[in-house]
């Protein structure tokens, strides 16, 4: 019986407690007050580690693909671009740059059928002797073609839209979809009826989507060079875009600012051809025929002495009268 009395006193006692007006707030403030010391602790410990990344929490590199597949790691973006021949090589003809110089552009030209066209890659050669060529960088072969004019021809595709082109090949070791490495031997060089002057030579180029850029710019640079490269080439496209639009629209302007000028001066020869019209008129009025000057001037003087004497007369009657 005491324990129950002693239960119901702490029951009335926690009841009356309740009951009062501050116990609720009270308790709202107490709960806050637990949140937000938990947030400060949370942010305190964050904190702590930005301040020492050597602490021992330490990022580990999760190399198991979650779906249950190989992970393929992607290194061509960070290849260099290295040159398909041998060190021993020599380039005897270049990329034809617009702002090259005037020797580099002429040593880019090639005469065939009595015409120069401009190179679109540049020419390996090896003293006239045969020499392996070599895969620029690592990437798939897309195409293993004979060209009539540029004999074999192995075209790679690599990472970033960029492709690299093996042509006047003389033997090919690679087929058409072959996944290859940098280095990898694709063929020998060869001769070709374009590059007839070239002798046994590797045409090379180099190529981001249908646009050939200049191979030695890059040699030794990674891929993600040839894609700035690109970018700016369009950039300053669009530069030069906007600085003829301009320029025609200055022009217009000056144009239009004269045209007002030349109107008016086109006009003032009009008025002058017109009193010179008017002028020559009366002249051609005033002047007499031939053969009737002397009879229509006599004519006329007598007309006017008769009126005359006929207007002193009238007067002088009025007078008398």
């Amino acid at each position: 019986m005491r324990e129950e009395e002693k239960n119901g006193v702490t029951k009335m006692k926690f009841r009356r407690l309740l009951r009062k007006k501050w116990m609720y707030p009270a308790i709202y403030l107490s709960i806050a007050a637990i949140v937000l010391a938990g947030v400060l602790w949370y942010q305190q410990q964050g904190n702590d580690l930005a301040e020492n990344p050597n602490s021992d929490v330490n990022d580990q590199v999760v190399t198991d693909d979650p779906f249950g597949e190989d992970a393929v790691p992607v290194m061509e973006s960070q290849e260099k671009l290295a040159m398909p021949v041998d060190e021993d090589s020599q380039i005897v003809t270049k990329f034809y740059d617009y702002d090259a110089s005037e020797k580099d552009q002429e040593s880019a030209l090639v005469l065939y059928e009595n015409k120069y066209y401009q190179s679109t890659g540049v020419d390996f050669t090896k003293n006239d002797e045969k020499f392996d060529v070599k895969a620029a960088l690592t990437g798939q072969v897309t195409e293993v073609k004979e060209d009539p004019l540029y004999g074999n021809v192995v075209t790679i595709e690599h990472a970033g839209e960029v492709s690299t082109v093996y042509a006047s090949l003389g033997e090919v070791k690679v087929e058409a979809g072959t996944e290859v490495a940098q280095g990898d031997v694709l063929g020998t060089s060869g001769r070709n009826v374009f590059g007839q002057a070239s002798g046994v030579h590797v045409h090379f180029e180099v190529r981001k989507g249908d646009q050939a850029l200049n191979p030695e710019e890059f040699f030794g640079k990674p891929l993600s060079e040839i894609d700035k490269a690109k970018e700016e080439a369009k950039e300053e496209a669009k530069d030069e875009q906007d600085a003829d639009a301009t320029e025609e629209q200055d022009d217009a302007a000056t144009e239009g600012q004269e045209d007002p000028a030349s109107e008016e001066q086109g006009t003032e020869p009009s008025k002058d051809q017109d009193n010179g019209a008017e002028s020559g008129t009366e002249e051609d009025v005033d002047a007499p025929a031939e053969g009737e000057e002397g009879t229509d001037t006599g004519e006329g003087a007598e007309q006017g002495d008769d009126g005359v004497a006929d207007d002193i007369e009238s007067s002088i009657s009025t007078t008398q009268t």
